[in-house]
């Protein structure tokens, strides 16, 4: 039997530190994409009320929160990043007495409530740009408006790049331009400008006092530019971001910004969390966003987009828990998101892919520290790759030179029950369609199959929380889990060599093409092979991504997959 659960009894709170105090150390969330979850008025499009009529199933997978992705007053001409009123929910989705309906819920399932705050830009529609339009000179200073180059000012100020595709820079009636990272309907904010830091605090205050738990912060990394925005010198800067620095990414002075919503989170009681999407060029740079002063989480985009290989996991996992463990911080794991193709595909597709990626699963929630859950990997959903052109509506799509354009398949709304679209989704059709082989991945006909991939995640967030060595780098662990930056424990060094740095983590001997590693009380094994493996059994099997012949002594681990061990 693939999913065979331990007699240890579980622990009363969700998360092995607890109810209350730093509970997203070892947190697992899951993120809504409110537009592609549950539609409750036929409309074809996901909505508040749809999420909260759902909860249930969050409570059941066995997850700690949930993240919701922008329902604010919105063209929508970026599936809501951008933004044209911050206090206001869109009527696509409901309105404010939805959200506290929503939130309301949410707390009595003992789930708490994360939302996406959008601080880098707004939409075109938002009062301030209207009025910037309008030629108002303190509108337009909250912007990147900027004179052209050339002899009449013809060319942009500089040669940045749209991470959508196509120039940075939209020319306005006067000749001015303005500084657009994403989409020409997202202008960019001027963070030096102080009305623009206060605004935004002012709105997290709106959605703290409303009873929300956190923000997700988007574009974390993107809110102030090198000063007098310099030239790049060669095009295809959107493959750059991640790797290389960028004179609009990453800037050290976006830390005030993360340390000034720090110190309002914490003037907040019950432990609100503010979580980086955040992408820099190494580890160490990203772990600069979870200092102690600054933001609590920040997303793994390197251990996301690590391939299939043994090897490369085992290094990324090493880089990421040396650097977040250096300033005390978590490691936040995350397998896929809104903007990624879904990794069942990524992995391969197909039986191997949908291997894979329950392994990847098993991997990701036996490491130290938090992880996130993208809604319908717990199905096992792949990429939709077959969309057709005129139902497209991510905007990359519809640009050059910059990403794919092809988010939308990893948003195609998910499967609950029935035998064809929608799958009772909503009462009628949905925003994208849906692929008509799906009736198999859906929730009704995963539930209480021992083999599916969702009693798998089922499986694993209860033994995650029942297993005390599992979830926060100090959990099973006595005293402090580190010693704060700069001042490490003599021997640290030493024990930072097999890989783990200070988290109760060690990696052991294993074949070629395994992983294996050791925390208290469990043992997680890794076959990346394409074949099975033979090993000395690490402990007793309590739970694996696919069967696994184990008599005691020897285990055989079959090909692409997870187990976990009781040691």
């Amino acid at each position: 039997m693939t999913h065979e659960l331990t007699a240890v009894p579980l622990a009363s709170a969700s998360s092995n530190t607890g109810a209350g105090g730093a509970w997203w150390r070892d947190a697992v969330i899951y993120q809504v994409y409110v537009r592609s979850f549950a539609d409750s008025d036929g409309d074809g499009v996901g909505d508040l009320r749809g999420v909260r009529e759902r909860l249930p199933h969050l409570a059941r997978l066995g997850v700690d929160a949930v993240w919701l992705t922008p329902f604010y007053l919105s063209p929508q001409a970026d599936g809501g990043y951008d933004v044209a009123d911050y206090r206001a929910v869109d009527p696509l989705f409901g309105d404010l007495a939805d959200a506290e309906d929503l939130v309301r819920a949410a707390h009595g399932l003992g789930l708490r409530v994360i939302v996406d705050v959008v601080p880098n830009h707004t939409s075109e529609r938002h009062p301030w740009f209207r009025d910037a339009l309008a030629g108002d000179p303190q509108a337009r200073a909250r912007y990147l408006f900027r004179p052209g180059r050339g002899a009449e000012g013809e060319l942009p100020p500089n040669d940045w790049e749209s991470v959508f595709g196509g120039p940075a820079w939209t020319r306005v009636a006067d000749g001015q331009w303005y500084l657009h990272l994403f989409a020409p309907q997202q202008p960019d904010l001027d963070w030096e400008h102080p009305q623009v830091p206060a605004e935004f605090a002012s709105v997290l205050r709106f959605w703290l006092d409303l009873g929300v738990d956190g923000f997700r912060v988007d574009v974390a990394h993107g809110m102030v530019k090198a000063p007098g925005l310099p030239d790049i010198g060669h095009g295809a800067q959107a493959t750059l971001i991640g790797t290389e620095p960028l004179p609009f990414f990453d800037q050290d002075g976006v830390h005030a910004i993360h340390r000034s919503w720090r110190r309002l989170l914490d003037s907040y009681p019950g432990a609100r969390i503010g979580v980086a999407e955040a992408w820099a060029p190494t580890s160490e740079r990203l772990a600069r966003y979870v200092r102690p002063d600054e933001l609590h989480q920040a997303f793994n985009f390197r251990f996301l987009n690590c391939p299939w290989d043994t090897g490369a996991l085992r290094a990324v996992i090493d880089e990421s828990l040396a650097a977040t463990s250096a300033v005390g911080a978590p490691t936040t794991w995350v397998l896929s998101n809104h903007d990624v193709v879904r990794h069942v595909t990524r992995y391969g597709g197909g039986e191997r892919g949908l291997a894979r990626a329950r392994a990847a699963a098993l991997l990701m929630l036996a490491l130290p520290g938090s992880a996130y859950v993208y809604q319908g990997e717990e199905l096992g959903l792949p990429e939709v790759l077959d969309l057709p052109d005129d139902v497209r509506q991510d905007p990359a799509f519809r640009r050059t030179a910059g990403q794919e354009g092809l988010r939308d398949g990893c948003r195609v709304p998910i499967p609950w029950s029935g035998r064809r679209p929608p799958y009772d989704f909503g009462p009628a059709g949905s925003w994208l369609p849906q692929p008509d082989d799906w009736a198999g991945l859906s929730v009704a006909a995963q539930t209480g199959d021992p083999h599916s991939t969702l009693e798998l995640y089922r499986a694993a967030l209860e033994l995650r929380r029942a297993l005390p060595g599992l979830g926060a780098p100090e959990a099973g662990r006595p005293g402090p889990a580190r010693e704060a930056a700069g001042d490490r424990a003599e021997g640290d060094a030493d024990r930072a060599e097999d890989g783990a740095a200070d988290t109760g983590m060690r990696w052991l001997p294993a074949p070629e093409g395994v992983l294996l590693f050791s925390r208290p009380g469990f043992a997680c094994t890794l076959n990346g092979r394409p074949v099975p493996v033979e090993l000395p059994a690490p402990g007793r099997p309590v739970l694996s991504s696919a069967p696994v012949a184990a008599d005691g002594r020897t285990a055989v681990l079959p090909a692409d997959s997870c187990t976990w061990w009781a040691i």
